[in-house]
């Protein structure tokens, strides 16, 4: 008998997050009810996902809070019973100044998905930072 094949679980996962452009982020909110919101993110490797946000938006104030937190990407232009996703829990927080430039080596992604973003883009004046 046949063994079924089993996919490379670390490949699929490196596909999926190369081609899907949002996550959706699950917080939670001080009073313990559940928040989710898309979000445009990249990945640096199969453990860290970056992403911008105002500190003002609900999300981002749940973090602030509490800071786990689950997530989920997955490809929504597949047939129905055909998909797969990542699943994945952590905590989150807004990047201190010394790790943004790190993080803009992931984000925004390669081949100009999301336009360019710099450091003056997510920090000082600017209404958005880097999560």
């Amino acid at each position: 008998m046949a063994q079924p094949v089993v996919p490379d679980l670390r490949e699929h996962a490196r596909s999926l997050l190369d081609r899907t452009a949002y996550l959706t982020l699950g917080t939670v909110g001080p009073d313990g009810r559940p928040w989710t919101s898309p979000v445009y993110f990249a990945a640096a490797g199969l453990d860290t996902f970056y992403w911008t946000s105002t500190p003002d938006s609900r999300h981002s104030r749940n973090l602030a809070a509490h800071p786990p937190v689950s997530l989920v990407v997955f490809d929504s232009t597949v047939e129905p019973y055909h998909g797969r996703a990542l699943y994945a829990a952590g905590t989150a927080r807004e990047l201190a100044a010394d790790e943004i430039g790190v993080a803009l080596t992931a984000y925004p992604r390669p081949a100009g998905r999301g336009g360019g973003l710099t450091e003056p883009d997510v920090t000082g004046a600017s209404p958005w930072r880097l999560y």
